[in-house]
């Protein structure tokens, strides 16, 4: 069963999945970062490069040659993806084909437009019997 970690209170929620990439990276997983929106993709693609500092993270679009040989993947659509490790959650709503992955992040911002669909997706994962974790990312400072 898919295990799912929500992180909020998150400053800037492409800037803390950066540094949950990273993390996850270092641990050994493969990640794919879902990013439909253009604008959220290009930001964390482009932070991804210096994000945490002093170190690169190794990143490409999801219909690269390269994907299945790079750890982390961005994609706008989920289909066909060359991994299913780690999901990591950069839209407002469920991710289609969740289930594929050992492990879903969601990124939840302070900000009461994130946080309201964040309380229906924990609500749908739990009425779900889904193992549901969560992390204050503002005690974490």
């Amino acid at each position: 069963m898919t295990e799912i970690k929500f992180y909020h209170n998150a400053p800037d929620r492409i800037m803390a999945a950066c540094s949950i990439t990273a993390k996850a990276v270092r641990q050994g997983h493969k990640v794919v970062v879902y990013a439909p929106d253009t604008e959220n993709a290009r930001r964390y693609d482009s932070l991804l490069w210096s994000v945490p500092a002093l170190s690169f993270v190794p990143h490409v679009p999801a219909n690269s040659p390269l994907a299945a040989r790079t750890p982390v993947l961005i994609a706008s659509q989920l289909d066909n993806t060359a991994h299913a490790d780690v999901l990591i959650n950069l839209d407002g709503e469920l991710p289609p084909t969740f289930l594929r992955w050992t492990m879903l992040v969601e990124i939840v911002s302070s900000q009461g437009e994130d946080r309201d669909p964040a309380r229906h997706r924990w609500q749908f994962y739990k009425e779900r019997g889904y193992a549901i974790t969560a992390h204050d990312l503002a005690k974490a400072e």
